[in-house]
């Protein structure tokens, strides 16, 4: 998808396989030409100091802010060298002062992108000074904001060179509803055409990563919102994925091609009552949908390997009507 979409996917490892979305064979790539699924392979302790370890986060806080849910957030297991935090439709409060508290003692804020209640932010080690090599930040609004919590929408990223690795993360809010298909794969064309398009350095490496957060606000669409509740609990891998817009679109061609996403094997992020992990029973009855999703990319092929070892929800989170979504990355320069 435009000047991110270039290049391929993760590297096949030769000890490791990809697995479709249908539940079928290995040492395969899928069907669909757009978004390839990879398992979560088990972290290994005592790897090599090469690696990069980053925790990947996106959340739709709904407006509201909690220090135990940002805490929850970050977690206790500090076994990653970057925190990559995306946040949409966050309040008027200084989220990044609070995610500073619960990594106190292990994590520094190197930087942040933000427009308005679409914010990104990038925590490394206390010592990330000796490290860090670029710190360059852009944004790319679409329009569509208002009322008490300024629903912003559109982009922001951050361009980070970290211990010889160039990455790019771009946290976005796309068009709500699922009628807006084709308003969403157009937002992501022109963001992906426009971030850092202007006075670029001419000294800038190309990314060997992108990542890509947030509230896409792709929905399940072609079924009944109270059968696929009951799916939920039943057949979550089968027919629920199939009716994924994000994932029918990537097939088509038309959006994320070559990206990569963990299995789908949480539940749908997207519409619950809040203060519960009950989904929507008001007069709505919203559909519920994965629209907060994390993927990425592989730029320079043969320059870096990717291994997902998480990619899940965390569904004890109730402040909000989304589930934030979180994923643990390692990335080792060949």
């Amino acid at each position: 998808m435009g000047d991110f979409s270039i290049g391929c996917c993760c590297r096949r490892r030769k000890s490791k396989s990809w697995r479709s979305r249908d539940g079928g064979s290995k040492d395969r790539i899928m069907a669909h030409d757009g978004i390839k699924t990879v398992e979560v392979e088990k972290l290994v302790e005592g790897s090599s100091g090469s690696v990069l370890r980053i925790c990947i986060v996106t959340w739709n806080m709904n407006g509201q802010v909690s220090y135990m849910d940002l805490a929850e957030i970050v977690g206790n297991d500090r076994k990653f060298d970057l925190l990559v935090v995306g946040l949409q439709e966050v309040p008027r409060v200084n989220v990044a002062q609070l995610l500073q508290e619960t990594l106190i003692g292990t994590h520094s804020l190197m930087g942040e992108s933000v427009m308005q209640s679409l914010q990104l932010f990038v925590f490394g080690p206390k010592n990330y000074e000796l490290f860090l090599e670029e710190f360059r930040v852009d944004n790319y609004a679409v329009g569509g904001f208002g009322g008490l919590i300024r629903r912003k929408k559109g982009a922001v990223a951050v361009r980070i060179g970290f211990k010889g690795v160039n990455m790019l993360f771009i946290c976005c809010h796309l068009s709500a509803h699922a009628r807006n298909v084709e308003e969403r794969n157009s937002e992501l064309r022109h963001i992906s055409h426009s971030l850092f398009s202007k006075n670029q350095n001419p000294y800038s490496r190309p990314s060997h990563i992108t990542v890509w957060l947030g509230d896409l606000n792709y929905r399940i669409e072609g079924l009944d919102t109270h059968p696929v509740k009951d799916l939920i609990h039943h057949d979550l891998h089968g027919m629920l994925t199939s009716k994924d817009q994000l994932l029918q679109e990537a097939e088509r061609g038309q959006i994320f091609n070559g990206f990569c996403e963990g299995n789908l094997e949480f539940k749908p992020t997207y519409k619950y009552d809040v203060g519960t992990s009950i989904y929507d029973t008001s007069h709505k009855v919203r559909m519920p949908s994965w629209t907060d999703r994390i993927l990425f990319k592989i730029e320079r092929h043969g320059d870096v390997d990717a291994m997902l070892h998480s990619y899940e929800s965390i569904d004890k989170i109730h402040s909000s009507d989304h589930k934030p979504v979180k994923a643990l990355l390692s990335l080792k320069p060949n």
